[in-house]
């Protein structure tokens, strides 16, 4: 069997994606891996020869530790969709052939839905070319969708930054006491798990958001105008987050009414924006108050400095259970968390096919939101409120966090 390991990373940052490379290194490190390299850029990186021997670039502890406080990705990523193997099975016998030649046993690729369709396509084709590379998944998102994992890593600390956002927009926005609605903007094209998470800034100190939108749920934009009005007879200011793929009941995006560009990937993926804006021009124009729209962004998935210690550990986790499932013999599998209890909160580890992984999406239950699907009950709190528990703070150097640039 090869010693060496190559790991890469996938689709779109989180804030503790680096954690579960620190865990994927250590955990080969300590398995007698003779060397573990990094795509540079993933697969499409990986094609073009782009690597890094990760034993230079990370010597001593304290660059591990650095790693695993720095957001987005530091081997860099990529949205690079491998053909069918039938239909072009040269792109497959290059991998393959780099593969051999840098002596890789294992290969880890940390993603979501789709870089769990990468791993698939290379395992399927491992077993059908005899290649005795074991191929393993490490789960990445903030929103949280895959399936058969409790939840994902990169959703508390993504869950964590919105609800203490929201927190801060209320206190803001009830600044004058005048009619102002104030709609945000939250990552989630099909799944609304981080919208949800906005439900999380009600407290004792908190009024928590008014609405709350999903995509899971048809979005009619008169019906929203009614209930803003009839919201404001109550309290003159309203705060709502709203999911930027909540979608019409024909399907369409409600950001597609909007003007904006959207740009398509190599998945089909649309890029979802301008949702907010669109809805605050709508009550504008309908009612008598002052909007405002807000789009978190790429803020969500790259707020290390508040990132969730709960979150952070669990991704150094997946990272190590995926390097001992692979040196054990696993391969075609991704490491999948499962919940024990809620109080005290205990979550581990175990293997699953990544065919029950792959292109599937992980919707946020409809039982766990209210009747009049403005509000998320208490079971959802429950959920969510352990995986954004505790901090780690950054290592600051000059009154700014540290991170390590590759």
């Amino acid at each position: 069997m090869a010693k060496n390991a190559i790991v890469g990373q996938s689709g779109g940052p989180t804030a503790v994606i680096n954690a579960s490379l620190a865990g994927v290194f250590q955990a080969c490190q300590k398995r007698g891996a003779t060397r573990v390299y990094g795509m540079c850029n993933g697969v499409q990186g990986l094609l073009e020869e782009r690597y890094v021997d990760l034993n230079e670039k990370l010597p001593g502890t304290m660059e591990v530790e650095l790693l695993k406080r720095t957001p987005s990705s530091y081997l860099g990523s990529c949205r690079y969709k491998l053909p069918d193997p039938a239909k072009d099975p040269a792109v497959y016998e290059k991998l393959f052939a780099i593969l051999k030649k840098l002596d890789i046993g294992y290969f880890f690729y940390i993603g979501g839905n789709d870089s769990m369709d990468t791993i698939c396509k290379l395992a399927d084709y491992a077993e059908t070319v005899g290649s005795d590379i074991r191929f393993m998944g490490v789960p990445k998102t903030i929103d949280n969708d895959l399936m058969v994992t409790d939840h994902t890593p990169g959703y508390g600390s993504a869950a964590k930054y919105i609800s203490i956002v929201m927190k801060e927009l209320v206190r803001d926005a009830t600044v004058y006491g005048t009619k102002y609605v104030t709609i945000v903007e939250i990552m989630g094209r099909n799944a609304g798990w981080l919208t949800a998470a906005a439900a999380l800034s009600r407290a004792s100190d908190c009024e928590g958001v008014d609405m709350i939108c999903l995509p899971e749920v048809p979005f009619h934009v008169d019906r929203f105008i009614e209930k803003v009005a009839r919201m404001q007879k109550d309290s003159a200011s309203i705060v709502i987050a709203v999911s930027e793929g909540i979608k019409l009941p024909d399907g369409r995006y409600v950001c597609e009414l909007s003007n904006d560009a959207h740009f398509v990937d190599a998945f089909g993926h649309q890029s979802l924006t301008g949702t907010s804006r669109y809805l605050a021009n709508q009550v504008a124009m309908n009612l008598d108050t002052k909007t405002r729209s807000i789009e978190l962004s790429t803020l969500q998935r790259c707020a290390a400095h508040m990132a969730s210690r709960t979150d952070i550990t669990e991704a150094y986790q997946v990272g190590g259970a995926a390097a001992k499932a692979a040196f054990e013999g696993h391969t075609g599998e991704m490491i999948a968390l499962k919940r024990i209890s809620n109080d005290p909160y205990q979550c581990t580890t175990e293997p699953h096919d990544v065919h029950e992984v792959a292109n599937l999406e992980k919707k946020v239950p409809l039982e766990w939101v209210n009747d009049d699907f403005t509000d998320m009950k208490q079971e959802f709190l429950d959920y969510a409120r352990p995986l954004v528990q505790a901090e780690l703070s950054p290592l600051f150097i000059d009154g700014l966090p540290r991170h390590l640039v590759l």
